[in-house]
C-alpha cells in the first residue's frame, strides 16, 4: 500500500518506490531504501511528515504515493 494511506501513528517497512531515477535516487539520499521501517507522525491536508531511522521528514502527498509499504503493527 502506498505511505499515503498509513494513518498518523502507524509504521511500516518500505517495500518499493515507484518513480523515476531522479526521484529513487532522491529518496535514497534522503534514506527511504527498501527495508527501512518508517512512522508516520503527521498525515494533514499539507505535506506527511514521517519518522525515518532518528530524522523527521516532510514529503508531499505525491510523493508518498510512490513510495510502497508493508503495514507493521
Amino acid at each position: 500500500m502506498p505511505l499515503s494511506m498509513l494513518s498518523e501513528g502507524e509504521q511500516g517497512k518500505i517495500v518499493s518506490i515507484m518513480g523515476g531515477r531522479g526521484l529513487t535516487r532522491r529518496l535514497a539520499e534522503l534514506g527511504f531504501n527498501p527495508g527501512t521501517i518508517v512512522k508516520v507522525l503527521r498525515a494533514t491536508s499539507g505535506p506527511m511528515v514521517v519518522l525515518l531511522r532518528e530524522s523527521r521528514i516532510a514529503i508531499g502527498k505525491g510523493v508518498a504515493m510512490k513510495i510502497f509499504v508493508e503495514v507493521e503493527e
